[in-house]
């Protein structure tokens, strides 16, 4: 039976982009996009929102994953001449020197010429922070100069500030391997220039501010301390809070789990379902914050946490697992990438252990239990070379159960190529708009 839309919410981004968000009586619809892109000729006070037919939306759920950003796409990038593997941060390959950038859309590299590529019969030109490292291509009819990642990035260090740009450079590659698995993933990404609330980032210097720059999330904007970068300051810290695992990217990732939290979770019983498994957001932050560095963790945490900050308040749990969840998904696509495999006799399993690009179809339990079986055998790795363990977490019952959460969110309803295209071409608000 085909599922049957009813009405529509929408939110207009601004008069010339509309986003619009179905219901579903049946429930099937969760299956389908559930953000459509609408340009208007109109001005927005006036727009008449597009329903969302029930053929549209079958076409949609049976379509799955296959309209996702670059899903169609190999995850293993390679030179456009000699076709060597390279890495995503790659601007000149190391053995035919061909210069090469990113085009996001399709996940792959092209070769540049004159500062511009033609991929399609369209045009795309290297980012104007090229220089500092960034490889990614911008569309011609893209809205700004910048790729749509360095776009996001809101502040960043005055231009004489080299010393904190170098910083800076470290700190966008890790944002923009950020931006590329939520855009494999589907998820929306509407930019801070185009909707109050939108995703942008504030990527500051401690020390070059000479003051503190807290790492945390407001409104849509992460703000990240770019002093973190530094190996020294960021072990001295990761030993001083007794944290197992500390990076950049870790960073960047928890502090997206707070703006999508408040991006997937869009009705009651979702946040009802939330605030069973994580505790009532709603509680005094301030509060918990204090009792938290006053008090520590409480015995026994590692029963229901993946992490002892995740303890803190229901807000940090949910980010934390959501952070924990783009590590496992992440790093189970690339070893899939790479053609990574575990023959059944070494795992004592009755079958190999084959991880997936992405398991959009797949429960939660099939996620975590080929983790389990990579996840030991990364830290076998790491500790033949007398490094710590890859992954040194313990995922406990109750934390499966807020995967499984975060994994139903995620997978419910990924955007269509063209939809996250039409998001990251969205035009910047005026002032009088």
């Amino acid at each position: 039976m085909a599922p049957v839309a009813r009405s529509c919410s929408c939110r207009v981004v601004n008069p010339r982009v509309v986003i619009v968000r179905p219901f579903c009586v049946t429930g099937i619809l969760r299956l389908a996009s559930p953000w459509s892109i609408v340009v208007p000729t109109r001005p927005a006070a006036r727009i008449a929102c597009r329903r969302v037919t029930p053929g549209r939306a079958w076409d949609a759920a049976r379509r799955g994953s296959t309209g996702r950003y670059g899903c169609c796409v190999s995850s293993t990038p390679r030179c456009p001449s000699c076709r060597r593997f390279v890495y995503l941060d790659t601007l000149v390959c190391p053995d035919c020197t061909t210069e090469m950038g990113l085009e996001v859309i399709e996940r792959r590299f092209v070769g540049i010429r004159d500062g511009r590529a033609v991929v399609d019969g369209v045009t795309w030109y290297t980012c104007s922070e090229r220089r500092w490292g960034c490889n990614w291509l911008v569309r011609e009819d893209a809205p700004a100069g910048r790729c749509f990642s360095c776009r996001l990035t809101r502040t960043r260090p005055p231009a004489d500030d080299t010393i904190a740009l170098e910083k800076l450079a470290t700190t966008e590659e890790a944002k923009r391997r950020l931006l590329l698995q939520l855009g494999d993933l589907g998820l929306p990404i509407v930019p801070w220039d185009v909707w109050p609330g939108g995703l942008g980032f504030d990527l500051l210097s401690s020390r070059s501010e000479g003051r503190r720059v807290i790492i945390g999330h407001a409104n849509g904007i992460i703000t990240i301390d770019l002093a973190e970068s530094l190996d020294d300051v960021r072990e001295a810290l990761r030993v001083r809070l007794g944290e197992p695992y500390r990076t950049v990217l870790g960073h960047l990732r928890h502090e997206s789990g707070h703006y999508f939290q408040n991006v997937l979770i869009r009705d009651d019983t979702a946040w009802a379902q939330c605030r069973d498994l994580f505790g009532d957001e709603r509680a005094s932050y301030q509060d918990a914050l204090t009792r938290h560095y006053e008090t520590g963790a409480p015995a026994g945490w590692q029963d229901s946490f993946i992490s002892e900050y995740a303890t803190m308040h229901p807000w940090e749990d949910f980010a934390e697992t959501f952070a924990h969840y783009l590590h496992i998904v992440g790093t189970l696509k690339t070893a899939a990438a790479i053609g990574m495999r575990l023959d059944a006799s070494a795992t004592r399993r009755d079958v190999d252990v084959v991880p997936e690009d992405h398991y959009d179809d797949q429960p939660i339990g099939r996620v975590l239990s080929d983790w389990e079986a990579l996840s030991q055998g990364f830290n076998r790795i790491n500790r033949s070379m007398g490094l710590a363990d890859l992954y040194p977490f313990t995922i406990s019952p109750p934390v499966r159960r807020k995967l499984a959460f975060v994994h139903e969110l995620v997978t419910r309803a990924p955007l269509t190529t063209d939809e996250q295209v039409a998001l990251a071409l969205a035009p910047r608000e005026r002032a009088d708009d």
